[in-house]
């Protein structure tokens, strides 16, 4: 009997004792020290990025860009994005992805420091970057700043990640993300780890830059921390774009901003409302973005292509995607294509599975993206000029003029064929169509198909040295990198 009582009590300790160390543990507030390793510069840091607005990025959703689903899926395929014209590839998450609530989302990282093995490796990264440099082409990857997974080995570090007033870490405020963790930012070493991970790719991978998920979820001082951190590795050139729209991202240190506005004016006017709306919505928002800076534009890209319909759908067809790509490309700001986009995917694209695309679509719709895309690439007009607008109710309609160079573009956004009469200055002139080098005579009038676009342009034989020496001045003066 004594013994069985003594062996009673010692088992009642020996519980109290593991349930003490346990609560403990899941109690600890204690911040662990980040570890900071050595990194190395992989590679030669890409010396030719191009200024903020000179920027034609493309959105690789690795599930869907090749049957094999992996960072060698884009290797095998870097020509393809060349051939568009793409000067920046934006890669989604390549991280492993957590296992505890998930929903095989990519935003959901469980080690902010791997390459996820559905993706391959740190080795296969190098090889992609080292692809794109040598086609003149940069590679920035999608970083996820305002959480983790639940099993990312940081939740060990209860006082990283917010917690309710019962003590338990909880998921982003305001969202349905529940397999998702919110970190904790008045948690210095926890922000000094996130920026030591950010430090690692652009060494260690030689990436250049980064698309910030959810930016808007993140303080304007974690974000002037971390671009004045990672701005100040020797010879690095970084393109940094925020995936939000708060007016502090470019004071942080971004270089570009989302533009929905915009996406959502275009959709509303191929929807019927007048097309005037297009030039407004354009001045708008830049009326609040700093000289040198720029918006994103696009007609889809993964949120929307996986929640909203795809651009062969929302603008019906092979016809009306392009007319709204056209209008998106050159009213202004940075230029997107998405997965797909260019060989007139129909249905969305997932990035919580994989659906491969079938690159052998629509191949005629890839071509004219292909025209489009050299056509604004190899304008100083079309991505410096000053804008014009001759919009109508029907029709979009601007020109783009810079340093003589002078482009004119015109939109039916309408399914229905329509008259556009030409304003005075711009009746009985000249032009190249640039779609096939054909010579446009202009009246006062132009008839338009449904969804019919035409893109003009001529060059002004009074160019002169003063005004070459402007285009320089000017570049220097735009050029994000300048006095950085």
């Amino acid at each position: 009997m004594k013994h069985k009582l003594f062996y009673f009590l010692y088992l009642v300790f020996t519980i109290f004792s593991l349930s003490f160390v346990s609560c403990k543990k899941d109690n600890d507030t204690t911040v662990k020290p980040v570890v900071t390793t050595g990194y190395q510069q992989y590679g030669t840091p890409f010396a030719d990025l191009p200024a903020t607005e000179d920027i034609i990025m493309y959105e690789v959703n690795l599930r869907a860009f090749s049957s094999t689903g992996n960072l060698r899926g884009v290797i095998n395929k870097i020509s393809h994005l060349k051939s568009l014209g793409v000067n920046v590839i934006w890669l989604m998450p390549i991280y492993p992805d957590g296992e505890v609530n998930s929903v095989n989302s990519p935003y959901c990282i469980k080690d902010f420091k791997a390459v996820g093995s559905e993706y391959g490796t740190l080795t296969d990264l190098r090889e992609l970057t080292d692809a794109a440099h040598a086609q003149g082409m940069a590679v920035i990857l999608d970083w996820v700043a305002n959480h983790t997974s639940w099993d990312n080995p940081w939740i060990s570090n209860k006082s990283w990640y917010s917690q309710d007033g019962s003590g338990n870490i909880v998921h982003p405020p305001g969202t349905n993300w529940m397999d998702v963790a919110d970190l904790n930012y008045s948690n210095t070493i926890m922000k000094d780890s996130m920026i030591d991970a950010m430090k690692f790719w652009v060494l260690e991978a030689n990436t250049d830059g980064f698309r910030c998920d959810y930016a808007d979820g993140v303080p304007y001082s974690f974000w002037k921390q971390a671009m004045d951190t990672l701005r100040a590795i020797p010879n690095r050139k970084l393109v940094m774009l925020a995936e939000g729209d708060r007016g502090d991202h470019f004071n942080a240190g971004f270089d570009l901003h989302f533009s929905w506005s915009f996406y959502g004016a275009v959709k509303s006017v191929f929807d019927g409302q007048t097309a005037s709306k297009l030039y407004d919505t354009h001045e708008t928002e830049y009326s609040s973005v700093p000289s040198g800076k720029q918006t994103l534009r696009f007609t889809t890209n993964h949120d929307e292509s996986a929640w909203d319909a795809t651009p062969m759908t929302l603008f019906d067809g092979e016809q009306g995607a392009l007319a709204a790509s056209v209008v998106t490309v050159f009213m202004g700001g940075v230029p997107l294509l998405y997965t797909g986009q260019e060989v007139g995917r129909i249905a969305t694209v997932p990035f919580f599975s994989n659906s491969t695309i079938d690159w052998n679509a629509h191949s005629g719709m890839l071509t004219s993206y292909q025209k489009i895309l050299h056509i604004y690439s190899n304008s100083l007009a079309a991505h410096r000029g000053t804008v014009t607008d001759y919009s109508t109710a029907d029709v979009s309609a601007f020109s783009r003029e810079y340093l003589g160079e002078e482009l004119f573009v015109i939109v039916n956004c309408r399914q229905n064929d329509v008259t556009y009469s030409l304003s005075t200055d711009i009746q009985n002139t000249v032009w190249i169509n640039s779609m096939d080098q054909s010579e446009v005579n202009l009246g006062t009038n132009i008839q338009l198909s449904s969804r019919e676009f035409v893109i003009l342009s001529r060059p002004n034989p009074t160019v002169n040295v003063r005004s070459a020496l402007t285009f320089i001045k000017k570049s220097l003066d735009h050029n994000p990198f300048t006095n950085r």
